[in-house]
């Protein structure tokens, strides 16, 4: 009899079994080097960030959020945007995004090249404030403007709608208002509507009644997406209960970097891996390469000097994939 302890293991996958009533393929849009990085208390060098875009997108990803394009006083750790951007190569059909703050991050991303940009409005007052220096008015006025210059160029723009499902200091926003921000969003011109839940409060029933109302006030569907984070463990529900109204683009983090600086005990955004491991499992296409997913986390985990926070990703390594 063969030992058990002499014999490989098995590298566990996700067993498709489709669900007619779900969607056949599902965009993935990742954050990591941008919204996983950027809390980040020590500096990473240049190469390493070409390093992990370029891994990142060797995996099959659709779409990799690389940078922002933000004075170097407000986040330090993307003061080398421009360096970034020039250094990764990104495949064509693929969708390599910046967020940009304003008219002036606007010009420096198109200088760099990028063909696609990300702008960030609040459907709260307070993290306008704490987080955007401004209100929520003027935080819509300023990604409107970006909106509208960005489209003389033909570059489309991505909305985040950040707070949308709670707020550290204001407690459950109104799903009303986030409503009526998005469409307002979209009235402006922008080409995707991501929902963030940014302190990850979210509930499935939350998530499906904040897509039907958003979709009433305007929003096109197919133009919506989600920003998860998983502080209370319901992201992978939250994207299930999503995807039964149609939703087919989710924002995840390789590793489940990052965090809400702003809310004291949030972790950090929903990681690819799991959404990936439970997208495929559903018999839905990513495109993505999970062990190669799991692969770039063990490296920037390795650079990081910590373990990183996806199960998926930690289960596949004890399983043997390196």
């Amino acid at each position: 009899m063969t030992d058990p302890d002499a014999r490989p293991l098995w590298h566990p996958r996700p067993q498709p079994v489709a669900d007619p009533g779900l969607p056949t393929r599902v965009r993935v849009f990742e954050v990591g080097p941008r919204d996983g990085l950027q809390a980040e208390p020590e500096i990473l060098s240049p190469e390493v960030k070409i390093e992990f875009c370029r891994r990142l997108l060797a995996t099959g990803l659709g779409a990799v959020e690389l940078t922002s394009f933000v004075p170097a006083r407000w986040i330090p750790q993307l003061a080398d945007a421009e360096e970034v951007v020039a250094g990764v190569a990104v495949p064509e059909g693929v969708r390599g995004v910046a967020l940009v703050p304003n008219r002036r991050g606007l010009d420096r991303a198109l200088a760099a090249g990028l063909d696609e940009v990300s702008v960030v409005v609040s459907a709260t007052e307070s993290f306008a404030h704490a987080n955007l220096n401004t209100t929520v008015e003027g935080a819509l006025a300023t990604a409107a403007e970006v909106i509208a210059a960005a489209g003389e160029v033909g570059v489309p723009v991505r909305g985040y709608v950040s707070m949308s499902f709670g707020d550290p200091w204001e407690g459950p926003v109104p799903v009303a208002r986030v409503a009526e921000l998005a469409g307002r969003l979209h009235a402006a011109g922008a080409s995707t509507i991501a929902l963030g839940d940014t302190i990850g409060t979210g509930t499935p029933g939350h998530v499906v009644d904040l897509v039907e109302r958003t979709v009433d006030a305007g929003v096109p569907r197919d133009v919506l997406a989600l920003h998860l984070h998983d502080t209370y463990g319901q992201a992978l529900g939250n994207v299930q209960a999503a995807l039964r109204v149609g939703i087919t683009e989710f924002d995840s983090s390789a590793g489940g970097l990052g965090r809400c600086p702003f809310a004291k005990g949030a972790t950090g955004n929903l990681a690819t891996e799991e959404l990936v491991w439970l997208l495929h499992g559903l018999g839905i296409e990513t495109g993505v390469d999970l062990e190669g997913l799991v692969r770039t986390s063990q490296w920037m985990s390795r650079v990081l000097g910590r373990p990183l926070a996806s199960r998926v990703a930690t289960a596949l390594t004890a399983a043997g994939v390196s």
